[in-house]
């Protein structure tokens, strides 16, 4: 069996990540819940999408490539890491961002420019049609003597979700007696690392992955998962609630939900720490709610994956219950 550190990666962040007991948090609600701090990692703002990344663009890096495409919204956390990564290799980095609900100069588009990113705005809610227009620039380019690699939403490819196995081995390290492990779910790789993460070193943990986005993620992180295992040589053996999907997308992907402010709010003002009102704040809301429905009982602490997007709260007008 292979690890992910048997795959070549650039050293792009700063692993490990913090994870330790939120004191305040876990004393108010009677349960030991830990946070994992993936938004510390070292570039930029952090986030989950920098451990992907660290294989994606050595892939890129190996072919030759000098210039990258990526996707995501106007606010996409993906989309800012990737140029941020970019940058500091020296590679172009083109952002297809989809023009619907774009706003002025806030937040991840802020930063977008601020690395040097080129953005192109596509009116669209169909990656398919994002993905014809990167074919297109690609072609374009080619003519041209540049080599481009096109970088799926949010990284989420096999090769990608290695960053978050590597991921569930630190906590395992770091959190003795991790039980659920509770993660955003925007593309689907994060969760699908950890899945297969907690399946090889933590005997026992389930995930449970918050949607914040309309897509079938019971059978996208699976897949995912199973295709990553295949990189290891090692099956992906699936138990009975080993993965937990539950939505909590609202009105709307990248808009946020007025019964989220006030858990949002606590985390702020017990802990100190920021969510935002899109990805974290919606996944940090949704455990709570099922933990004080009750639906997280069981041996072990409660690891939330902290995977970045404070930009957002620049951004857009937070809500009020």
């Amino acid at each position: 069996m292979k690890k992910p550190g048997d795959f070549p990666k650039l050293s792009l962040g700063l692993y490990p990540t913090p994870c330790y007991p939120l004191e305040a948090v876990s004393a108010r609600y009677g349960r030991d819940i830990w946070i994992k701090r993936d938004d510390l990692c070292g570039v930029a703002l952090g986030g989950s999408k920098v451990r992907k990344l660290e294989y994606l663009l050595e892939e890129a890096r190996r072919a030759g490539c000098d210039t990258v495409f990526t996707t995501g919204s106007a606010q996409s956390n993906h989309a800012a890491l990737t140029a941020a990564c970019a940058a500091r290799l020296g590679m172009k980095c083109v952002l297809f961002l989809k023009g619907r609900g774009a706003a002025q100069e806030r937040g991840n588009l802020l930063l977008d420019r601020l690395f040097g990113a080129e953005i192109r705005f596509v009116d669209t809610d169909r990656y398919a049609h994002i993905y014809d227009e990167m074919l297109a620039l690609d072609e374009e380019l080619s003519k041209q003597g540049r080599k481009c690699r096109a970088i799926p939403a949010g990284g989420s490819t096999p090769l990608g979700a290695l960053g978050y196995v590597a991921c569930a081995e630190e906590i395992a390290a770091q959190c003795d007696g991790a039980g659920r492990i509770v993660c955003a779910v925007g593309s689907g790789g994060t969760a699908a690392g950890l899945l297969l993460g907690a399946k090889l070193c933590l005997p026992g943990a389930g995930v449970a992955g918050v949607s914040v986005y309309p897509e079938a993620f019971e059978d996208i992180v699976p897949q995912l998962a199973e295709d990553a295992a295949a990189l290891l040589d090692t099956p992906l053996v699936r138990t009975e609630g080993d993965l937990r999907i539950v939505r909590r997308i609202g009105d709307g992907y990248a808009v946020p939900n007025p019964e989220d402010a006030p858990y949002i709010e606590e985390l702020a003002r017990l802990e100190g720490i920021l969510l935002d009102p899109v990805y974290t704040g919606k996944a940090w809301a949704g455990m709570m709610e099922l933990l004080k429905a009750g639906e997280l009982d069981g041996d072990g602490s409660i690891v939330f994956v902290h995977t970045g997007g404070a930009a957002a709260l620049f951004a857009m007008d937070m809500p009020t219950a």
